[in-house]
């Protein structure tokens, strides 16, 4: 056993998830994993449809979209009518951002940890509207959460409108004091828009408690179900202003007993809902894997991310970025600097690192330029089929480069 290293083993059975066998997976935050009895029920859900499309789409499907809904705003402490199923939190964040009324000299505040997609579509509405984008420079190593808030209140100024921040940072693996942001926001006037893509499932959730104008989360992830099932949550009064990226038949619909929110996100033209009507049954199975539920997977899914990391540390001499209350199932620890040209080996990984890893040692983590080249993370994840096992195998491969 590694020294640093506290022995934990997998939950449940590897053979309910369709990872290959014999590799080393640790970046279930990038896209996820779908348990097969999750898998099993989409496509009971994928038959029913293609054996009577018109039943499916016409008479059955908003019932069956209203009752999957109305689980997940169960687990996410909201009302239904203040939730709607979208694909992910990237078409939820520019949902939101493509329906602000803006003005030129308006300022957009964000973080230099924001996802890039998201970032992406806030410069390109900023473009649009000649508005600003500001942002806030969070400081890493950080010692405690009250250094980000005040980075953040540093950066507001009376033109600041709205606020996009990551709950879970994507590229370096941090938990933000939400509640804190959003209270000091809300004091100011300014509306909070959280990028939650990592959140749900990942820690304790109740959006209504929060306070945020609007949240968007992916279900992909840290809850396991099928791609193509995200959220997007609205303040009641504000959904008014927030229109679905596609403009569909909700848009002049005349129905009094449904809400226009519900109209036009509900339907946003034809598209395979399986992904979302089988967020029920992730949440479920994955409730049922620990004694204690959510609550024991979140906690044993932190306790082996923070034990990999103290791990990574110890042996390799690598610096951690943030204290223990400020991580989540994600870790990352800097590396040190890379040596050679770093060329775009797709559009989500650019340092060919990561591809070494994989290719000679079938170990798959994510490693980030961060905060730019040559400077560089490396983030660890850790699920169910996780346990130690897996971050001695990173390590050593690590050690084989550099040391």
């Amino acid at each position: 056993m590694e020294q640093g290293a506290e022995r934990i083993l997998p939950v449940g059975s590897q053979a309910d998830w369709p990872l290959k066998p014999g590799i080393t997976f640790l970046n279930h935050g990038s896209f996820g994993s779908c348990p097969l009895p999750v898998l099993a029920y989409q496509q009971e859900m994928r038959d029913r449809l293609e054996k009577q499309p018109v039943q499916f789409f016409v008479r059955d499907l908003e019932r069956l979209w209203d009752d999957a809904l109305s689980r997940l705003a169960q687990f996410l402490g909201t009302q239904f009518d203040q939730l709607t199923f979208v694909p992910n939190a990237t078409h939820g964040v520019n949902a939101v951002l493509r329906s602000l009324d803006l003005e030129a000299g308006d300022e957009l505040l964000v973080t230099d940890h924001e996802y890039n997609a998201c970032r992406n579509a806030l410069d390109f509405l900023a473009e649009r509207a000649g508005a600003k984008v500001v942002v806030a420079a969070l400081k890493i190593p950080v010692q405690q959460p009250s250094d980000w808030v005040a980075a953040l209140l540093e950066k507001i100024t009376p033109r600041t409108k709205t606020l996009l921040i990551d709950h879970v940072t994507s590229p370096t693996g941090i938990v933000l004091p939400m509640e804190k942001i959003i209270a000091e926001m809300k004091a100011r006037g300014i509306r909070v828009l959280v990028d939650g893509a990592h959140a749900p499932g990942m820690i304790p959730l109740n959006l209504d408690a929060l306070g945020a104008d609007f949240y968007t989360g992916n279900c992909h992830k840290w809850l396991c179900a099928p791609k193509g099932a995200g959220f997007l949550f609205v303040r009641k009064e504000l959904q008014k202003n927030i229109r679905p990226l596609a403009i569909s038949h909700g848009a002049n619909a005349t129905r009094k007993d449904r809400s226009r929110f519900h109209l036009e996100f509900g339907w946003t033209g034809t598209a395979d809902p399986s992904a979302c009507l089988s967020v029920p049954v992730a949440i479920d199975w994955m409730s049922n894997q620990m004694p204690g539920g959510w609550s024991a997977i979140m906690q044993r899914n932190r306790g082996l991310a923070l034990s990999a990391r103290t791990m990574l540390s110890v042996q390799l001499g690598w610096n951690l970025l943030a204290p223990d209350s400020m991580i989540g199932s994600m870790a990352a620890i800097e590396m040190p600097d890379s040596t050679a040209p770093a060329p775009l080996t797709t559009p989500l990984y650019s340092d060919p690192y990561q591809d070494t890893l994989w290719k000679e040692h079938q170990v798959e983590v994510p490693i980030v330029p961060w905060p730019a080249p040559p400077k560089r993370l490396i983030r660890i994840s850790a699920q169910l089929y996780n346990q130690t096992e897996n971050y001695i195998r990173l390590i050593s491969a690590l050690k084989a480069s550099f040391h």
